[in-house]
């Protein structure tokens, strides 16, 4: 995959890609990123990319001579164009998702008040990441890129996404790691029953309960399971379901003392 990104500030990007995840994937060729500087394309005698809007107001616009030049010298006939804009769909990992299947994409970032309007023509797709205000569209790029280069097949582990947060529609189940009590704080004993099956519904249990208390907006919309409902009414009543109360009595040699 080549992901191509217009900017007046492709400095910005140096870390980015020079690091962790990223810098691994493009090292094993798993994606190539093409950092295009707008500022060359601008024909104007002061190498100006912006101007006051017509018409008068606040700030500076980014003209579209340079922009839409720019595009169109990296433009192929297989890219997929964004442009982040404050009009754009939110930005979600079934987004994500939908890109990490393309070949070619682009992201345009914009800068200052904002740019002339008829570069709109240009792009596919408007996106957003939220609705606050950012100076430009440079860290959106970076945000859109890294949730998409995870998802490419071998920059990482494909076990290690298939259970994150927003995968399925919940958020990611509590993780931990030794010692097992911290400061009176212990790891819940199902842990170390040594019963998968047990753990992975202690985990969906868990998911359930923090996406509700959380993330109202994402349980609401997701399906319940009979299975799911079954574990909600568990956390309602305070109750321990036969299944991890026989898992636990089952791994108990496992389950680390009280000491």
């Amino acid at each position: 995959m080549t992901i191509t990104i217009l900017t007046l500030f492709p400095e910005m990007f140096q870390g980015f890609l020079e690091n962790s995840i990223v810098k691994r994937a493009i090292a094993k060729g798993v994606v190539s990123f093409k950092l295009v500087n707008i500022r060359d394309y601008t024909k104007d005698k002061y190498n100006r990319v912006d101007t006051p809007p017509i018409g008068g107001g606040a700030g500076l616009i980014m003209k579209c001579q340079p922009l839409v030049d720019a595009l169109l010298d990296h433009k192929k006939e297989n890219s997929h164009v964004i442009l982040m804009s404050p009009r754009g769909k939110t930005f979600k990992q079934a987004t994500a998702h939908t890109y990490a299947h393309l070949e070619d994409l682009i992201i345009v970032c914009g800068h200052y008040e904002g740019i002339d309007e008829r570069f709109h023509d240009y792009a596919d797709e408007l996106v957003s990441i939220g609705d606050y205000i950012l100076t430009g569209g440079e860290i959106p790029a970076m945000a859109i890129s890294d949730a998409v280069v995870r998802l490419l097949d071998g920059a990482i582990a494909s076990e290690s996404i298939s259970e994150e947060t927003f995968e399925n529609g919940l958020l990611e189940y509590p993780q931990y790691t030794e010692p097992y009590d911290f400061k009176g704080h212990k790891v819940p004993d199902i842990l170390y029953s040594g019963n998968h099956k047990a753990i992975a519904q202690w985990r969906q249990k868990e998911s359930l309960r923090l996406t509700r208390t959380f993330r109202p907006d994402l349980f609401s919309a997701h399906p319940l399971t009979k299975a799911d409902k079954k574990l909600l009414q568990e956390i309602d009543e305070g109750t321990t379901g036969k299944w991890e109360s026989d898992a636990l009595a089952k791994g108990h040699k496992f389950i680390k003392s009280e000491e």
